[in-house]
């Protein structure tokens, strides 16, 4: 039998810290401490070298049940639609207009966040309605 893994979700992005920190209201997250022996996670970035300075950014679930969320800058942009993305489970158990509403709702929260509203995917009668959305850099995912 094998065990149950712990993992990560890493994004490739031009800016780790906004990245993250737009995922941390997304998801509540929290950035952790930084490092022992730095007082902020920017002292710690100065301590690096100047190609390594802004290169990388976490934040995790404070309730230490989630994944933590990794984002690290890459030179090159997105080009296509992401293949694998997440969704941000906001309407769980509920089904027709009540679901839209809080779609809805977390959509006007998320956009004033950032993000951009993509389409609105409604149901069909095997799937409940759902919202496509794209974070601050065009990463798509959706709320579920």
């Amino acid at each position: 039998m094998s065990s149950i893994k712990k993992f990560q979700v890493t994004f490739d992005c031009a800016e780790p810290e906004r990245v993250a920190r737009f995922w941390c209201e997304v998801l509540g997250y929290v950035v952790p401490p930084p490092p022992e022996g730095f007082a902020t996670w920017d002292d710690f970035d100065r301590s690096l070298p100047p190609e390594r300075q802004g290169a990388a950014f976490v934040c995790v679930d404070p309730s230490g049940v989630g994944p933590r969320m990794y984002f690290q800058r890459v030179p090159e942009g997105k080009v296509v639609k992401n293949r694998v993305h997440l969704d941000v489970r906001v309407g769980t158990g509920l089904v027709g207009e009540e679901r839209l509403a809080v779609l809805e709702a977390e959509c006007a929260r998320l956009v004033a966040l950032g993000a951009v509203r993509v389409q609105l995917l409604r149901a069909d009668g095997v799937n409940e309605s759902c919202l496509v959305m794209q974070d601050v850099e065009g990463n798509e995912f959706c709320l579920d």
